[in-house]
């Protein structure tokens, strides 16, 4: 059987083309808005749903888990369904089931919207980006995949944390909301208008129940263990224990279940006989630690050490966002135009990262906007540059028949590398603030000179502005414990920004030497088939010596192309 996928549109119309990116693109921003508006707008969230810890954790890891969910199906429902159908049925779910939340404060209600919007924007992100593959030659796809980026990470990571702040302050969270309603309508219309994309005949596969089971009870084992695993101490809390067993346990049934279907299960392991996406897909775990965890790191900071309005918190990452995009631009240019290979602006991303987080680590509780923002601005010229190279290297030599599967498996891993990178960064921070506070407080004491000084000039100044001198001396030592606390906060803080830099410096040699181990090992399996086919030649004219009234030589050539393919496939064909 065979299923309708994407080739071209007519690449005689080009404004339909046009309106298929920018339909794509916006489609994209729905699920952008939609997968960070628990970053800024969770208190107030929480205070109109009259909702505990508990009960709202359900509302994050309900998004969550079936977004990465959504990952793993797509490919099976592209292989059932236009792709720009799947498109726009995606991007109207996820704007009406933002609708509906935006009317509503019963937390049962928006953890069911929350299940529809997750698994909507998976599918969409995945249908998104291999349309845009699918739909126009290769030699376009640097440009292409960085008008893509924008939608899918630069606006997650600046664009909307900025509008959401001042919505949040302006109005409320149901508007947050209520904003993804008209853009999923303008997208749905663009995609709609543009021009039908000629089908392509794909071998379709039965949808495999038990490998989609077991891989659903992974990830949301795993998405409920990295989010909520800081808030129970990790292992110290039985769910978390179980969760994380029961998870392993689905993960390698899933794996080998895979396994022993020979290529019928819902994994396509001939992904993996590609060196580049085989590089990519370990890239992607790091590439998604630093982009979730930075874009965690920066307005927490903003938010609980310098008190920044949401507003604030949000405009501060928005300047980052104009030299994310020039600079996914630029490394297009270069590669489209000047054939540079993807791989050389990853060196670039990686300092840029570093080198941002080191001067962010740095910060102190006087620190301002204008202190963070040149650390924040080579920020987004890193993200930039690092990540529409590893786009580019996982699915630039990926066929028609697996490339959905290329982009779902990367996009989890991404995700999946982004809620350790946070849930690792969260628990760093609490445990280095109690251990600051700890060490701090050992060393301010009453009997400390610098100590004495400082709670007897606090008392006097409260004493002058008509505080009783025994009130005053009691707030004398409140604020100073509240000194301690927030300076412990901000030591703690420096030490996740360094902790993000010293993951390149660890994972770089790792990924270097993985990217040599892999390039040995493709290499070491193509020459032994190289070899074996070309003895073929030699064996069939040794045939032809000892073999008298050979029909013709016409046949023999015959013969030796046939048997040459056949090698060709064999050695090919996965284990």
């Amino acid at each position: 059987m065979t299923a309708a996928l994407v080739a071209t549109p007519s690449r005689d119309r080009p404004a339909t083309g046009t309106l298929l990116v920018a339909g794509v693109v916006l489609a994209t921003m729905t699920e952008a808005i939609a997968s960070t508006v628990l970053s800024l707008g969770r208190g107030d969230i929480i205070g109109d749903t009259y909702a505990t810890p508990d009960e709202f954790a359900w509302l994050d890891v309900g998004y969550t888990a079936p977004k990465l969910i959504g990952f793993m199906a797509a490919a099976w429902l592209m292989s059932r369904i236009s792709p720009r159908n799947l498109i726009v049925g995606s991007t109207l779910v996820m704007g009406a089931a933002c609708a509906i939340a935006a009317i509503t404060a019963r937390l049962d209600l928006l953890v069911v919207l929350r299940v529809m919007q997750g698994f909507s924007g998976g599918v969409l992100l995945v249908a998104g980006q291999a349309i845009i593959f699918l739909a126009y030659p290769r030699r376009y796809q640097p440009i292409l995949q960085a008008l893509f980026a924008i939608g899918s990470v630069v606006a997650p990571a600046t664009i909307a944390p900025a509008l959401q702040g001042w919505l949040l302050d302006s109005q409320s969270w149901t508007w947050i909301f209520f904003s993804v309603v008209p853009v999923s309508l303008a997208a749905t219309g663009l995609v709609l208008l543009a021009d039908y994309p000629v089908p392509l005949n794909v071998a379709r596969r039965p949808f495999d129940w038990i490998g989609f089971s077991l891989v659903a009870t992974t990830l949301f084992c795993f998405t409920y263990v990295f989010s909520q695993g800081s808030r129970w101490d990790w292992f110290e809390e039985s769910r978390i224990l179980w969760l994380t067993v029961i998870g392993t346990a689905a993960l390698l049934a899933f794996l080998g279940q895979q396994a022993m279907g020979k290529g019928r299960g819902l994994l396509d392991f001939t992904l993996f006989w590609s060196e580049d996406f085989s590089f990519a897909f370990i890239v992607s775990f790091v590439a998604g630690a630093a982009l979730f965890g930075s874009a965690f790191l920066i307005p927490s900071f903003a938010v609980s050490v310098l008190a920044f309005t949401p507003t604030d918190a949000g405009l501060l990452l928005l300047p980052s966002g104009a030299l994310f995009i020039g600079a996914l631009l630029t490394a297009a240019f270069l590669m489209q135009v000047r054939r540079i290979p993807p791989i050389a602006t990853v060196p670039f991303g990686i300092l840029m990262i570093m080198a941002s987080m080191w001067m962010l680590s740095g910060s102190t509780i006087e620190s301002g906007a204008d202190d963070m923002m040149p650390a924040i601005l080579l920020r987004g010229l890193g993200l930039g540059f690092l990540f529409l190279s590893i786009t580019l290297i996982a699915f630039g030599k990926l066929n028609e028949q697996n490339l959905a599967s290329g982009i779902g498996l990367f996009n989890t891993g991404r995700q999946l590398g982004g809620l350790m990178g946070v849930a690792l960064l969260q628990t760093l921070i609490e445990n280095n603030i109690a251990a600051n506070v700890a060490v701090l407080g050992a060393n301010v004491t009453a009997g400390v000179l610098a100590v004495s000084e400082r709670l007897a000039a606090t008392t006097a100044m409260l004493a002058v502005k008509g505080m009783d001198p025994l009130a005053a001396g009691r707030a004398a030592t409140s604020l100073l414990g509240r000194a301690v606390a927030g300076q412990s906060t901000v030591i703690a803080f420096d030490t996740a920004f360094n902790a993000v830099a010293l993951l390149f410096v660890i994972a770089a040699p790792v990924l270097v030497a993985t990217k040599i181990g892999l390039s040995r090992y493709m290499r070491k399996h193509t020459e032994l088939p190289s070899l074996e086919l070309n003895a073929v030649p030699t064996l069939i004219a040794t045939t032809l010596d000892m073999t008298p009234n050979w029909p013709s030589p016409t046949l023999a050539s015959n013969v030796l192309d046939d048997r040459s393919r056949r090698q060709v496939e064999d050695a090919q064909a996965p284990a």
